[in-house]
């Protein structure tokens, strides 16, 4: 296949990149340079856009204004990056014959429908309700993508949990509940490029959780009872550390839907976070310090 591929200077497009470059004619598009990009400017450019689209059988979109943007990036920008430039992107690739879109879109969207005090379970069914204008954007940008959706034209909607360098506590307890590895979502991304089922699908991706709903009342008042039980070897791997286990835990992102569509399933989890804290490696961050998009992400 040959694949545009925007965004993939970034973390998560070289990711795809990697994933998909032996197997496939992959053509990187970014406004910034990198090993991975083939043509640099702006994902809004028509006569760009109009250039890369011919000839190409799918495209992944990644690229995109993020969490950490809010606050130094004017809303207005948000909205002709995020909505604007995907509505272009999408209209281009399907005038020229593309067959398929694979979007990365993001489980911060969801918000404040996270219910303060409790545990909620996020599947696909539960309304995002956004917080800032990277969770509206981003919401706009699928709505906008699923008006576009017809049989010859098939979208996928890939919202991913979080993936950005933070404490490597906290990523490795994440990846029980609301956290992913970026090469799991480049795996996820080349599955989507199969496009049987519907026009339009979206789909939670998260690392596998041993959790399931019946625990959702105990997670949110001793996280660490449930952990225990449900992943004994993560408390075992916490206490040889003198890490202390959460005492609650907010949410449960369900993957069961990506994993039942696209048949995949997360090949990372809290093992592979440790791991890498061990051999110092730059996707994690040393305990006590946090990523500045750890604030707005959700």
């Amino acid at each position: 296949m040959r694949i545009v591929l925007t965004g993939s200077s970034g973390r998560i497009g070289r990711a795809i990149f990697g994933a998909l470059a032996s197997v496939h004619e992959v053509i990187g598009c970014d406004r910034m340079p990198f090993a991975t990009t083939h043509i640099t400017g702006d994902i809004a450019d028509e006569a760009l856009l109009q250039r890369v689209m011919e000839g190409a059988d799918a495209v992944i979109h990644t690229a995109g204004l993020h969490a950490p943007h809010v606050g130094h990036v004017p809303d207005r920008e948000f909205e002709r990056i995020n909505v604007e430039g995907t509505a272009r992107i999408g209209e281009i690739a399907r005038a020229c014959g593309v067959g398929l879109i694979v979007f990365t879109s993001t489980t911060a969207l969801y918000g404040t429908a996270v219910a303060e005090g409790d545990c909620t379970w996020i599947d696909e069914n539960i309304i995002p309700q956004p917080q800032s204008v990277y969770h509206r954007t981003k919401i706009a940008a699928e709505a906008i993508l699923a008006e576009l959706a017809t049989d010859r034209f098939v979208v996928r909607v890939l919202r991913m949990a979080r993936c950005f360098p933070q404490s490597a506590d906290l990523m490795a307890a994440y990846r029980l509940h609301r956290g992913i590895d970026a090469r799991d979502v480049a795996d996820a991304h080349a599955l989507a490029l199969a496009h049987t089922g519907a026009p339009f699908e979206r789909v939670i991706l998260s690392g596998a959780t041993p959790f399931s709903r019946v625990d959702c009342d105990m997670l949110a008042v001793d996280a660490a009872a449930v952990i225990r039980d449900r992943s004994p070897a993560l408390a075992e791997a916490f206490d040889a550390r003198g890490w202390p286990l959460p005492r609650s835990i907010d949410r449960v992102y369900d993957p069961s839907s990506a994993e039942e569509k696209l048949g995949w399933r997360s090949r990372y989890g809290f093992d592979e976070v440790l791991a890498q804290l061990d051999r110092r490696s730059a996707e994690i961050l040393p305990l006590g310090v946090q990523s500045p998009s750890s604030e707005r992400a959700e």
